[in-house]
């Protein structure tokens, strides 16, 4: 009986020494403090403003596109989707990558007189984003009814965030971040 107590105690007392030497337990820290998910993000209204330009721009933590527009941008829509769609005809914009964002702004790429206020290059490499991380492809599919659709291919389906920044002057900034990782 006396080696069976002397046991069980010998146990427990290595059990207990061996909790202080375990490591304490982490709690994963968000990605660079990231809290963004990959839900769709959006506003409402059509707006009066023009698309004058697009840009992008890489972070220590992701990828930055940036839709410039003459006015202030009142209604937008960004979006994880199975496939970019062009607005009047359905047909698919190609993308490159595992993941296609879809961001349709309530405001067109022309004048009230149907002059193009912004018209890439190369519509397939709207913007050049070789060697970003997150980001694969920029196309700019067009204007349709008022509405401009940007596709926006990347690597997977990472956390985004959208917001609206005012200026310069007395326009507006559409700024769509993705996230290097999860």
């Amino acid at each position: 009986m006396k080696k069976r107590v002397l046991s069980v105690l010998a146990t427990c007392a290595l059990l207990l020494g061996l909790g202080m030497f375990a490591p304490a337990t982490a709690t994963a820290a968000p990605y660079c403090g990231l809290t963004w998910g990959s839900l769709p993000e959006s506003a409402t209204g059509m707006s009066s403003a023009q698309i004058k330009n697009l840009r992008s721009g890489r972070h220590s933590c992701f990828d930055r596109l940036v839709v410039d527009l003459q006015g202030d941008v009142s209604g937008y829509t960004v979006q994880y989707v199975s496939r970019v769609s062009q607005l009047g005809s359905g047909f698919t914009v190609p993308l490159s990558g595992a993941a296609d964002l879809e961001i349709l702004i309530n405001a067109p790429a022309h004048d009230g007189d149907y002059r193009a206020t912004f018209s890439p290059r190369h519509r397939t490499q709207a913007v050049n984003v070789d060697g970003y991380r997150t980001f694969r492809q920029v196309a700019f599919s067009g204007s349709f009814e008022g509405q401009t659709l940007i596709g926006l291919g990347v690597r997977a389906r990472l956390p985004m965030r959208t917001f609206v920044l005012d200026g310069p002057g007395d326009g507006s900034r559409l700024v769509i971040d993705v996230a290097h990782r999860w």
